[in-house]
């Protein structure tokens, strides 16, 4: 059995958080499974190191900001291998690049094109754990790329789905998938299970859970994500294909401050639901700005001070009140 766990920057932060993720890493070779981790850039390093760039004085390059930026991942990965190895686990680091990850050429933005994964597989040969850095890559050119926004997720998934995996977790400081921010609505739920296109859906629409592009990847490729908390036991949410039986009518409420939106997902979300939650919204003095239709989603722009309190509105009425 082989699965592929990465962990996000919160999760390597130090060095108590390190030798958890590879207490975690342990628990499945104990268990005689095969492991391969992605890491990101350890708590905030990749500000630090953004922050060093603009110090310049200059202009930055994409191409040495990739450069740059992906210097953070390798850091992390060392040490985790380091941690590991004290700790009695053989493990290997590999760069995006060694991981025979090839991307084209859009610097800071750039996207998987093959994989080749011959000394991952060589390194699992070896008994070994690969420790994988994820954001990068390499370009036919010869050049390290970036993979942008929530890049690690997608090397994870993208990994995942190379080695046929069976399956990958991601790690974070979250415990699960709810059915919006508990943060901001306390009796939101934690959900065992969503549909690929529902998280889909509410990546797309602002959720910082999950990155569309790795959820999207995901599901193209059939890649069963467990979202787990690093810091608890606590059992956490698998994203799969859920038949439509199984589908609740909404999966969840997510929001953009940005855009002044307010986004419902899930396989009820249609023209019904959309005029269902402006009446809703006008009925407690919330106009509705605009709305859009989109596949599986809903949303509303609100001006910015009653974005919350219509996130609460939609989800007591449409979530809470569908359970």
């Amino acid at each position: 059995m082989l699965i592929v766990q990465k962990f996000g920057g919160s999760s390597l932060a130090d060095r108590e958080r390190l030798r958890r993720a590879a207490e975690i890493c342990m628990a499945q070779r104990r268990m005689g499974r095969d492991v391969v981790v992605v890491v990101s850039a350890m708590g905030d390093t990749t500000d630090r190191l953004l922050d060093k760039a603009q110090a310049t004085g200059g202009i930055p390059s994409a191409r040495e900001l990739d450069a740059l930026m992906t210097t953070g991942e390798q850091q992390a990965a060392a040490l985790l291998v380091m941690t590991m190895e004290s700790m009695g686990l053989r493990a290997v680091s590999l760069t995006g690049w060694q991981a025979g990850i090839i991307t084209d050429a859009h610097h800071g933005d750039s996207g998987i094109r093959i994989i080749a994964p011959a000394r991952v597989r060589e390194a699992l040969s070896r008994d070994k754990v690969a420790v994988v850095t994820g954001f990068q890559g390499i370009c036919p050119e010869g050049d390290v790329t970036s993979l942008g926004r929530g890049g690690s997720d997608t090397t994870a998934v993208a990994l995942a789905a190379a080695l046929d995996a069976d399956r990958c977790e991601i790690y974070t400081d979250v415990d699960g998938i709810y059915t919006a921010d508990p943060r901001i609505i306390p009796e939101a739920v934690k959900l065992a299970e969503i549909d690929f296109r529902d998280m889909f859906a509410l990546a797309k629409a602002g959720s910082q859970v999950l990155h569309a592009k790795s959820v999207e990847l995901a599901m193209a490729n059939s890649v069963e994500l467990h979202l787990m908390s690093s810091f608890s036991d606590a059992p956490g949410s698998a994203v799969r294909f859920v038949p439509d039986s199984g589908r609740p009518a909404f999966a969840g409420v997510t929001r953009d401050p940005g855009q002044g939106k307010v986004s419902l997902a899930g396989k009820a979300a249609d023209t019904a639901a959309l005029s269902r939650a402006v009446l809703l919204l006008a009925e407690n003095g919330i106009p509705v700005l605009s709305g859009e239709l989109g596949e599986g989603c809903i949303s509303v722009r609100v001006v910015p001070a009653q974005l919350v309190q219509a996130m609460v509105l939609i989800h007591r009425d449409f979530i809470l009140g569908n359970t």
